[in-house]
């Protein structure tokens, strides 16, 4: 044969245990991993459909709505984004994109591959957008979407998002928010704050593995799909059919696609954990990690990135890199010696600070003062210092 077999796939699969403390993925309860060695069934059979069923009164009770429909896309939170924007948008339809990080920069991006008019407002790297901020923008572009990131990962920054849905009815346009840093983390209201289209993922806070994008439209944005006057350009993406392959709609489900059935299970285990805790200790419980590791970085003489705390995430806190330390060596010196991921900047914050996850599983106090312990390590280390 001119292609021979791979002498690479004759050896046993080993994956070591890392403790995952960067923004994502994070780590997966015992019960979650164990619920992907179920038997696998087919993506069509009644239990399969029930266990579904069951996942979207989860998600219904995170987003917190009666939504009819909520499901997921197959696809990481990438899928879930772009679902969104191909559903909500025809081309020349005008978005705007609040943007203060990479993800608003990446809906940007998949908004103009998909024809649509991109007007786009912009903070600074950390900072927030203000009611009057989005009331200005919204009274000049009359766009038919506005795009915030409630949780911006590659700046740790958390957008406020109440009284955001009121001027967006106020206005006609469509309110899309991106929660996959952040959902589980922080307090989310989808029908209380008006919010018509969310969008998450099952890596971060939920604690599955990624592969799954849970998403929920309002019927204001089903409207707006149904009144389409094209064609949704994606099949795999079309909310309609993936309301009907979820039992959203109310008649019967037609086959869609394979559904990564292990995976199915896996978040239906997830969200029986969230709900056994209830979101209100989740949220309580990220809030006081994150506290906890605030105060320990100060008391290392290491500055959060975002000054005002009321901006910061709880889920993703962002450190300034010291001068004369190299921020690559203190990454490796945590995975070699303890095999602890932390994180770099990412997009705008490339090379400048530290991302530090306390997401889900992974946010316990016990964690905390393992990072800031292995942190404090590395700065003493002399091999970290970088060459001024």
């Amino acid at each position: 044969m001119e292609v021979p077999k791979p002498k690479c796939l004759e050896k046993p699969l080993l994956v070591p245990s890392k403790l995952l403390m960067g923004p994502g993925p994070s780590n997966c309860p015992l019960r979650v991993y164990n619920a992907m060695k179920k038997p696998l069934l087919g993506h069509l059979h009644p239990e399969v459909l029930q266990i579904m069923d069951e996942i979207k009164e989860g998600l219904r009770y995170l987003f917190q709505t009666k939504a009819d429909v909520v499901c997921c896309v197959s696809g990481t939170g990438h899928a879930g984004m772009e679902a969104t924007i191909i559903n909500l948008l025809e081309p020349n339809d005008i978005i705007l994109v609040a943007q203060n990080g990479i993800w608003g920069e990446r809906a940007a991006e998949m908004a103009r591959r998909h024809g649509a008019d991109v007007r786009v407002i912009e903070k600074p790297a950390g900072d927030v957008f203000s009611l009057e901020d989005v009331e200005s923008a919204l009274k000049e572009h009359n766009p038919a979407v506005l795009f915030m990131v409630q949780g911006e990962s590659s700046t740790g920054a958390l957008q406020p998002l109440e009284g955001v849905g009121s001027l967006c009815r106020r206005h006609g346009t469509i309110l899309a928010a991106d929660c996959v840093a952040s959902l589980g983390g922080v307090p989310f209201f989808m029908d209380a704050w008006e919010i018509d289209v969310v969008y998450t993922g099952t890596q971060k806070v939920i604690s599955a593995p990624p592969s799954l994008a849970p998403i929920a439209f309002s019927g204001r944005a089903m409207s707006k799909v149904r009144a389409r006057k094209t064609p949704v350009r994606s099949f795999y993406f079309d909310i309609g059919w993936l309301a009907n392959y979820w039992g959203c709609d109310g008649t019967p489900r037609k086959y869609h696609h394979t559904i990564p059935v292990s995976s199915v299970y896996a978040l239906r285990e997830a969200l029986s954990l969230v709900c056994e805790e209830g979101l209100d200790s989740l949220w309580h419980r990220h809030h006081t990690c994150a506290q906890q590791l605030y105060q320990g970085l100060s008391a290392l003489g290491l500055q959060c990135y975002i000054p005002d705390p009321v901006k910061r995430s709880p889920t993703v806190t962002t450190v300034t890199v010291p001068d004369g330390v190299d921020w690559m060596k203190v990454v490796r010196y945590f995975m070699s010696r303890y095999q602890v991921e932390i994180s770099g900047g990412l997009g705008p914050t490339a090379n400048k600070l530290w991302r530090i996850g306390l997401m889900g599983y992974n946010c316990t106090t016990e964690n905390v003062d393992w990072v800031l312990r292995i942190m404090k390590e590395a700065l003493e280390n002399e091999k970290i210092k970088s060459n001024l």
